[in-house]
């Protein structure tokens, strides 16, 4: 099976990317903006006729697309969310070679949800930013394309490369530059948002399936299980042995988070405040339904999130 990869060097395209070239059956071409990839091409300002040209002469049976942007004004993020994936969709209707579509979307699709539920798919999608407003556009594009194709609502990956402006890699660079420094306390904001974590290497099992599969329309990716950020943070001090206290700024009053070595310093000492606002536009709380993904791709999460954040701590321990 011939593969075109469609962002391989993002963060989770080279995830995806490691996980289809494991499958001996797979050949992948990638294509991307980058001088590594196969082939030079950028989805924001490239034609349709030009992709077109490329998929004939490559003739994959699967497009995946992981390109993309997370961050940007509403301009930036229509360009390469939404009109890169119009150029994908146009380019595959064009085409002979009649490939399958593996689109990567995203849980902010969705927007807030009630606390306590889970969504599924069915759920209206009421995006709370530009963000999941240009994802759900291209999937919007995708699903009235009338191609073969399938959207991955991918909710809040983790683990290795877990890019450091994220609210995870964020705060794995505080508590970093906590322990360089000796702060025996750490203050924090925005840590009551609950999400759904998925791996990374869980999310490219699912493209793996997904581009093996006849599933299609829209099929979440997530752990099933909403974590608060404040619990995020308390599991990446225990593994990283931070011994300080973790002081919630905006939390509910209390005795702080404190792990098991270690004494608070001076107040003077104490570490500048850090805010972890969620960018995402889903309020409070987000968790997946998964039921679809288990069904329909016989797939399931396998990797916990203890060990997601202990691989986004071993980073940023190499640069301690």
């Amino acid at each position: 099976m011939r593969v075109l990869l469609i962002g391989a060097n993002g963060y989770l395209g080279r995830f995806v990317a490691d996980r289809l070239l494991a499958d001996p059956a797979v050949q992948l071409t990638a294509l991307g903006r980058g001088d590594d990839a196969d082939v030079r091409f950028d989805l924001a300002s490239g034609s349709p006729g030009a992709l077109t040209r490329f998929l004939d002469a490559v003739h994959p049976g699967v497009v995946v697309n992981c390109a993309g942007a997370t961050r940007g004004g509403a301009r930036e993020l229509t360009r390469h969310n939404t009109v890169a994936v119009a150029t994908v969709c146009e380019a595959l209707r064009r085409s002979g070679c009649g490939a399958r579509l593996v689109q990567i979307g995203c849980g902010a699709e969705y927007g807030p949800s009630q606390p306590g539920s889970s969504t599924a798919e069915d759920a209206v999608p009421r995006p709370g930013g530009p963000y999941g407003v240009s994802k759900l556009a291209a999937t919007e594009l995708v699903l009235g394309s009338g191609l073969d194709a399938v959207v991955l609502r991918v909710f809040s990956p983790a683990g290795p490369g877990t890019p450091a402006g994220s609210p995870l890699g964020r705060l794995a660079e505080a508590m970093r530059r906590a322990m360089q420094s000796g702060d025996g306390e750490l203050k924090l904001g925005g840590l009551g948002a609950q999400r759904d974590f998925i791996d990374v290497r869980d999310v490219a099992r699912a493209v793996h399936a997904a581009s093996l599969s006849a599933a299609q329309g829209v099929i979440n990716i997530g752990s099933g299980r909403a974590v608060r950020l404040r619990d995020a943070a308390a599991i990446l001090a225990r593994v990283a042995g931070y011994g300080g206290a973790l002081h919630e700024l905006d939390g509910p009053p209390g005795p702080p988070l404190r792990a098991t070595i270690g004494h608070p310093r001076s107040e003077q000492d104490h570490a500048a405040p850090v805010a972890y606002p969620y960018p995402d536009g889903c309020g409070s709380w987000q968790q997946a339904d998964v039921r679809t993904a288990r069904d329909r791709l016989g797939w399931r999460p396998r990797i916990n999130l203890e060990e997601s954040l202990a691989d986004i701590w071993m980073e940023a321990a190499c640069r301690i």
